[in-house]
């Protein structure tokens, strides 16, 4: 590690802050090169910290002009202040209030986070440490405290001043100048301050609560970009009916405002109650936007918004527990997703981006735990793994203890946490008292890196009329991880018929349920009163992100496209015959032969636009051949990049022949449906 390399932070080093912010007032007079920030810190040492600690405040780039304790100015010898920090080594044992005046230069500020100014307008991004770019502050999300900000600017040039909260008051301030405070009643972390001011033109609605509260809805855009923001307004109000429909959750504040201007530098930010954006991920017309386009800025808006209780009532402890937030966040968007559209296109959706591109990382060096224990640059750590994987880990919870018991959770998470900033341990906890299980080993999922490896074999017992599943479990090793426990692994399945019913499940003589729990490295499950030899339905509806390997012959995995009630894997049987036959091609023309083909695949993929077939983005889905990638991903390290796009060139021609009648047909029936909207 070289000298000027920061010191990595470690999970098991946390300590609780030595000291609280329980009120912030800000005073922030925006100039191009010279803003002047005066922030009023309302401060008490905290019962769970050090005693007669030293107060230590981050900052960055700042300029600090003067510093007051309740009143009382502070000479240069009571401070320590360096480009990192203002320290006072002997702040007073009480409850106080300490005064600090910074200048901070906007124009200049090139990292783009904190306040910095693009395009004539002043933006803030202040996750995940960009607060302490613009006054000194306790910079870390286990400090919450009650925000009221007074801006003041240019009328001229910034006619539109924003900040979280109520509009509490506005005025003219003289020069030229006027102002706005805000005040947000919720204590919030100070990643979640947000400041806008700019000429910005607006769009505006109001959505009524279930509760009947009025909440005025604006959205603000560039100046001519209006008329392409009302799919994100109606985004706005299907994402608040949904979360009050679906988790009970209330908006909370008199107003919600998105900002999307093209100059804001992260995707999007969830700024308590002033949402901003990237304009790319919110703007669309019909002219030049796809279908794909709406589908994102719904799913984006909604993203950011049920931040609202997951993420901004209820924060992360520290940033080591960043999935949290973002892994239930994103559950809680694709469930909205699911609702607003298709259940199976979206999650056939989300496993292909999950196996292309988390599976990826999971098997590569950079491969780390839902929960890492280090870090050595917080920015790094926005990853698939955290989001996406952290969202399959919500989903299994789900799997396994059930809906009504998941929901039960999640109430009971959201009475007891509002208002705190929490761990993984304290949100699991929730459902471990509501369902009476034990969750410690499921805990190993936040902790442990790389894909699990499931494999699966089965075998009917006609004598006994029996049928018996073996499953093993293994996950390979990862950086820093070489030995890994047995993870709990909820099997979802059916026995399907063969006129495509369940059979009903049986274990023990009693009824069972169909998600079984794999809890150990073998596992084997003994079905009862089984009349026929049934075709096995494996972790249906993708129950857990594991990589599974089994006895399924081709002609299960056809009659399970044909019949299985499950539409996920209706549509992985086809996948996986149409890998076999990719993986086997590009192993004939290695040896200098002609792929073999498979008819019967032309036929399941065929059925998918049968004109009774009213899910035509399912039909899709059924329709899109492996990637290369996936192919790639099956070979392992033996992988040749001619030899797999010629495999995949070759069956995609075999098919276009083969199925050129069905979909000549399905295309004709939808361009009689009228125009195209």
């Amino acid at each position: 590690m070289r000298a000027e390399d920061p010191r990595p932070v470690r999970l098991a080093e946390y300590r609780p802050s030595d000291f609280l912010i329980d009120a912030v007032h800000l005073d922030v007079s925006l100039d191009p090169e010279a803003t002047r920030v005066t922030a009023r810190l309302a401060i008490r040492p905290n019962p769970l910290g050090r005693e007669n600690a030293a107060l230590k405040l981050d900052g960055e780039d700042l300029n600090l002009v003067s510093a007051e304790i309740d009143g009382a100015p502070l000479r240069v010898d009571d401070l320590d202040v360096t480009p990192s920090s203002l320290t006072l080594a002997n702040p007073p044992r009480g409850p106080f209030e300490l005064t600090l005046t910074t200048l901070v230069d906007p124009s200049a500020n090139t990292r783009l986070m904190g306040l910095y100014r693009s395009n004539g307008a002043y933006c803030t991004q202040c996750e995940a440490e960009g607060f302490r770019r613009i006054t000194y502050f306790l910079d870390r999300p286990d400090v919450l405290a009650v925000y009221t900000t007074r801006i003041e600017g240019s009328e001229a040039e910034t006619p539109i001043l924003l900040s979280n909260g109520n509009l509490v008051e506005t005025g003219p301030a003289g020069d030229g100048r006027h102002f706005a405070v805000w005040h947000d009643p919720h204590p919030k972390p100070s990643y979640l301050f947000a400041l806008v001011a700019g000429d910005l033109g607006v769009v505006e609605d109001e959505f009524v609560t279930m509760s009947g509260r009025r909440v005025a809805l604006k959205v603000f855009v560039e100046h001519g970009k209006e008329d392409r923001a009302h799919h994100a307004m109606e985004s706005i109000k299907a994402s608040m009916r949904w979360d009050e429909e679906t988790f009970g959750r209330e908006y909370d504040l008199d107003v919600f405002m998105v900002v999307a201007v093209s100059y804001f530098n992260m995707g999007a930010m969830e700024n308590k109650g002033l949402n901003v954006f990237n304009d790319k991920y919110v703007l669309a017309s019909p002219e030049t936007a796809t279908d794909g386009d709406y589908a994102n800025i719904e799913a984006i808006i909604a993203h950011e918004y049920f931040h609202n209780w997951t993420g901004n009532r209820i924060t992360c402890r520290d940033w080591f527990q960043l999935c949290l937030k973002e892994g239930l966040t994103v559950f809680r968007d694709q469930e909205f997703t699911s609702d607003m559209r298709s259940r199976p296109v979206k999650r056939i959706s989300d496993v292909r981006g999950l196996r292309s591109v988390q599976f990826a990382e999971d098997a590569g060096p950079l491969a780390h735990p839902v929960r890492p224990q280090i870090y050595h640059e917080i920015n790094n750590f926005y990853t698939p793994t955290v989001y996406e994987k952290g969202a399959e880990v919500i989903r299994m919870l789900k799997t396994l203890i059930g809906p009504e018991a998941f929901r039960a959770g999640m109430d009971l998470y959201f009475d007891s946490h509002d208002g705190q900033a929490c761990t993984i341990e304290q949100f699991i906890a929730c459902f471990a008292e509501v369902s009476g299980r034990d969750m410690t080993q499921f805990l190993r999922w936040y902790d442990q890196a790389g894909t699990p490896e499931v494999d699966i074999r089965t075998a009917y017992d006609a004598d006994r009329k029996t049928f018996t599943i073996d499953a093993s479990q293994k996950t390979p090793p990862t950086p820093g991880q070489q030995f890994k426990q047995a993870v709990v692994i909820p099997l979802a399945l059916g026995l399907v018929d063969e006129d495509g019913s369940d059979m009903p499940l049986v274990i023990g003589g009693a009824p069972a349920a169909p998600v079984i729990a794999l809890t150990e490295e073998n596992t084997r499950i003994v079905f009862e009163n089984v009349e026929r030899r049934p075709v096995p339905s494996l972790f249906r509806n993708f129950s857990a992100p594991v990589k599974l390997r089994s006895d399924q012959s081709v002609e299960d995995l056809l009659f399970l496209a044909r019949m299985d009630s499950d539409p996920f894997n209706r549509w992985q049987a086809v996948q996986t015959v149409a890998l076999r036959g990719l993986v086997a091609g590009v192993a004939a023309l290695r040896e200098g032969r002609e792929p073999a083909e498979e008819p019967r695949l032309a036929e399941a993929i065929g059925r998918a636009f049968d004109p009774a077939e009213t899910d035509c983005a399912y039909a899709a889905q059924i329709a899109a051949l492996p990637s290369e990638g996936d192919v790639a991903r099956e070979l392992g390290e033996d992988v040749d990049p001619d030899a797999i796009h010629s495999a995949r060139s070759y069956l995609k021609a075999s098919l276009r022949q083969r199925l050129a009648e069905p979909l000549a047909a399905a295309f004709d029936r939808l361009a009689e449906r009228g125009p195209y909207s």
